[in-house]
């Protein structure tokens, strides 16, 4: 994407009502406006929170909103030029119940309070293979401990991934530390029983996955 395209998103984001974009002094500072109030003050119905982590162009958010009118969506990611697309499409078609923040993962807990959400999706992140790369993996146990701050009770994770080595990580992990597992399977498109949200709504680069037969992953948990 060249520069000029990239200005006129991050111009365009400036004009939607769905698109909060706080800076990290603001986070920090716990003065992000809809922290605990997301219900009350920007979608004005008491319906579940769900959301999306590293949500990149939006397509999940804006598919799962479009499937759940009765549920509320927000996509968190720290590139707002991505998102601009998801963002764009939800004004363009008046739902009102989808909204995109764009701030850093390891924030969430200052963006949503204390089980304030419902559901958490986390769609083809990063599987940051390396060792020393551990600690930015998407269900580490430190980031784990953030997502049972922010959710509910009987809050879940959805995790939808093309990375074997992201999937057998995270089952791992959650076995040895006592999680429970709700379902996982390692191919979706090839064994029967995965939720249909989890097949019937692709991101563009799992469509380009699926054109190579790549194995889609699919893990949905809660953190004990």
């Amino acid at each position: 994407m060249g520069s000029k395209n990239k200005l006129k998103r991050f111009k365009e984001n400036e004009t939607f009502t769905n698109v909060f974009q706080p800076t990290r002094e603001e986070v920090v500072g716990n003065e992000f406006p809809l922290l605990g109030k997301w219900n009350s003050d920007f979608f004005k119905n008491d319906n579940p929170i769900i959301i999306e982590l590293g949500c990149g162009k939006g397509e999940y958010s804006v598919g799962l909103a479009e499937r759940y009118p009765d549920k509320n969506f927000v996509g968190i990611d720290i590139k707002g030029a991505r998102f601009w697309r998801g963002a764009k499409t939800a004004v363009d078609e008046g739902m009102h119940n989808v909204a995109f923040v764009r701030t850093q993962i390891a924030l969430i807990n200052h963006i949503f309070a204390d089980g304030e959400v419902s559901e958490i999706w986390i769609t083809f992140p990063d599987p940051q293979i390396k060792y020393k790369r551990t600690k930015h993996r998407m269900t580490n146990s430190e980031f784990l401990k953030l997502y049972k701050r922010i959710l509910k009770v009987d809050g879940v994770v959805n995790l939808k991934t093309d990375s074997e080595f992201m999937h057998g990580y995270t089952l791992g992990l959650l076995h040895g530390e006592g999680h429970e597992v709700l379902y996982a399977n390692h191919n979706v498109y090839k064994n029967e029983g995965a939720p249909s949200e989890v097949t019937e709504i692709q991101t563009f680069y799992e469509k380009q996955y699926l054109e190579i037969n790549k194995a889609i992953t699919y893990i949905r948990f809660k953190i004990k």
